[in-house]
Protein backbone atom coordinates (compact mmCIF):
# COMPACT_ATOMS: atom_id res chain seq x y z
CA UNK A 1 0.00 0.00 0.00
CA UNK A 2 2.78 2.67 0.94
CA UNK A 3 4.57 1.63 -2.68
CA UNK A 4 1.47 2.52 -4.38
CA UNK A 5 1.27 5.59 -2.71
CA UNK A 6 4.54 6.71 -2.75
CA UNK A 7 4.32 5.94 -6.63
CA UNK A 8 1.24 7.87 -6.90
CA UNK A 9 2.75 10.61 -5.47
CA UNK A 10 5.69 10.73 -7.42
CA UNK A 11 3.09 10.77 -10.69
CA UNK A 12 1.40 13.97 -8.97
CA UNK A 13 4.72 15.85 -8.21
CA UNK A 14 5.74 15.22 -11.87
CA UNK A 15 2.50 16.42 -13.30
CA UNK A 16 2.13 19.51 -10.70
CA UNK A 17 4.44 21.73 -13.07
CA UNK A 18 2.28 20.79 -16.09
CA UNK A 19 -1.19 21.70 -14.87
CA UNK A 20 0.29 24.98 -13.39
CA UNK A 21 1.76 25.47 -17.33
CA UNK A 22 -1.72 24.54 -18.62
CA UNK A 23 -3.41 26.66 -16.37
CA UNK A 24 -1.47 29.77 -16.66
CA UNK A 25 -2.13 30.05 -20.84
CA UNK A 26 -6.02 30.37 -19.58
CA UNK A 27 -5.43 33.06 -16.75
CA UNK A 28 -5.42 36.60 -18.21
CA UNK A 29 -2.34 38.59 -17.42
CA UNK A 30 -2.64 42.51 -15.82
CA UNK A 31 -2.49 45.01 -18.19
CA UNK A 32 -4.10 46.83 -21.31
CA UNK A 33 -4.88 44.67 -23.98
CA UNK A 34 -6.56 46.19 -27.75
CA UNK A 35 -8.24 44.34 -30.53
CA UNK A 36 -9.27 46.40 -33.95
CA UNK A 37 -11.16 45.48 -37.09
CA UNK A 38 -8.73 45.50 -39.90
CA UNK A 39 -10.88 47.39 -42.65
CA UNK A 40 -13.50 50.45 -41.68
CA UNK A 41 -16.97 49.30 -42.69
CA UNK A 42 -19.47 51.97 -43.35
CA UNK A 43 -16.56 54.44 -42.36
CA UNK A 44 -16.30 52.80 -38.84
CA UNK A 45 -12.94 50.46 -37.47
CA UNK A 46 -14.48 48.90 -34.21
CA UNK A 47 -12.07 48.07 -31.27
CA UNK A 48 -12.26 46.15 -27.86
CA UNK A 49 -9.91 47.62 -25.09
CA UNK A 50 -9.54 46.00 -21.80
CA UNK A 51 -7.83 46.11 -18.78
CA UNK A 52 -7.01 43.26 -16.83
CA UNK A 53 -5.73 44.06 -12.57
CA UNK A 54 -5.44 40.78 -10.33
CA UNK A 55 -5.92 38.21 -12.97
CA UNK A 56 -9.77 39.89 -13.63
CA UNK A 57 -11.20 42.29 -16.45
CA UNK A 58 -11.89 45.61 -14.30
CA UNK A 59 -12.95 47.94 -17.37
CA UNK A 60 -14.18 47.06 -21.14
CA UNK A 61 -14.15 49.89 -23.92
CA UNK A 62 -15.22 48.79 -26.82
CA UNK A 63 -16.88 51.60 -29.64
CA UNK A 64 -15.55 52.58 -33.33
CA UNK A 65 -14.10 55.35 -34.55
CA UNK A 66 -13.70 57.00 -37.91
CA UNK A 67 -10.36 58.08 -40.23
CA UNK A 68 -10.14 61.09 -38.24
CA UNK A 69 -10.25 59.33 -34.94
CA UNK A 70 -14.04 60.26 -33.86
CA UNK A 71 -15.72 57.95 -32.14
CA UNK A 72 -19.11 56.15 -33.08
CA UNK A 73 -21.02 56.89 -29.90
CA UNK A 74 -20.60 60.54 -29.96
CA UNK A 75 -21.99 60.93 -33.52
CA UNK A 76 -25.27 62.09 -32.30
CA UNK A 77 -26.65 62.44 -35.99
CA UNK A 78 -25.93 58.90 -36.37
CA UNK A 79 -27.60 58.07 -33.64
CA UNK A 80 -30.78 59.12 -34.22
CA UNK A 81 -30.97 57.83 -37.61
CA UNK A 82 -29.61 54.75 -36.01
CA UNK A 83 -32.41 54.57 -33.42
CA UNK A 84 -35.10 55.12 -35.69
CA UNK A 85 -34.06 52.51 -38.18
CA UNK A 86 -32.97 49.66 -35.81
CA UNK A 87 -34.20 50.59 -32.53
CA UNK A 88 -30.65 50.89 -30.80
CA UNK A 89 -27.98 53.30 -31.22
CA UNK A 90 -24.12 52.88 -30.79
CA UNK A 91 -23.76 54.35 -27.07
CA UNK A 92 -26.04 51.36 -26.00
CA UNK A 93 -25.05 48.61 -27.68
CA UNK A 94 -21.44 49.69 -27.16
CA UNK A 95 -21.70 49.32 -22.91
CA UNK A 96 -24.43 46.81 -23.43
CA UNK A 97 -21.71 44.20 -25.17
CA UNK A 98 -18.84 45.72 -23.35
CA UNK A 99 -20.80 44.85 -20.35
CA UNK A 100 -21.59 41.11 -20.66
CA UNK A 101 -17.93 40.80 -21.31
CA UNK A 102 -16.93 42.34 -17.70
CA UNK A 103 -19.45 40.50 -16.00
CA UNK A 104 -18.63 37.41 -17.83
CA UNK A 105 -15.20 37.98 -17.71
CA UNK A 106 -14.98 36.66 -21.35
CA UNK A 107 -16.08 33.01 -19.51
CA UNK A 108 -20.29 33.58 -21.01
CA UNK A 109 -21.98 34.18 -23.60
CA UNK A 110 -22.66 37.42 -25.14
CA UNK A 111 -26.23 38.05 -25.98
CA UNK A 112 -27.06 39.82 -29.27
CA UNK A 113 -29.10 43.52 -29.10
CA UNK A 114 -31.93 44.03 -32.09
CA UNK A 115 -30.89 46.44 -34.42
CA UNK A 116 -27.10 45.90 -33.26
CA UNK A 117 -26.48 42.23 -34.99
CA UNK A 118 -23.89 43.14 -36.94
CA UNK A 119 -21.81 44.59 -34.42
CA UNK A 120 -22.35 41.59 -31.84
CA UNK A 121 -20.71 39.49 -34.62
CA UNK A 122 -17.77 41.90 -35.00
CA UNK A 123 -17.72 41.90 -30.96
CA UNK A 124 -17.61 38.10 -30.53
CA UNK A 125 -14.70 37.94 -32.83
CA UNK A 126 -12.72 41.17 -31.24
CA UNK A 127 -13.50 39.49 -27.84
CA UNK A 128 -12.28 36.58 -28.78
CA UNK A 129 -9.04 38.26 -29.88
CA UNK A 130 -8.07 40.46 -26.91
CA UNK A 131 -9.05 37.82 -24.82
CA UNK A 132 -6.01 36.15 -26.35
CA UNK A 133 -3.76 38.87 -26.36
CA UNK A 134 -4.52 39.23 -22.37
CA UNK A 135 -3.96 34.51 -22.24
CA UNK A 136 -0.45 35.82 -23.41
CA UNK A 137 -0.05 38.98 -21.90
CA UNK A 138 0.53 40.48 -25.50
CA UNK A 139 -0.34 43.93 -25.16
CA UNK A 140 0.44 44.56 -29.29
CA UNK A 141 -3.25 45.50 -30.79
CA UNK A 142 -4.88 42.34 -32.28
CA UNK A 143 -6.19 43.28 -35.77
CA UNK A 144 -9.13 40.74 -36.95
CA UNK A 145 -10.44 40.54 -40.36
CA UNK A 146 -14.30 41.12 -39.97
CA UNK A 147 -14.97 40.53 -43.61
CA UNK A 148 -16.24 36.93 -43.34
Amino acid sequence: MRRIFTMLFSLLMMAAPLLTACGSQTALQDGYYTAQVSEFSHGWKEYITILVKGGSIVSVEYNAENASGFIKSWDNAYMQNMLHSNGTYPNEYTRYYAGQLLDGQGQGEIDAISGASSSHGTFQMLSQAVLEQARKGDSSIAIVDASH
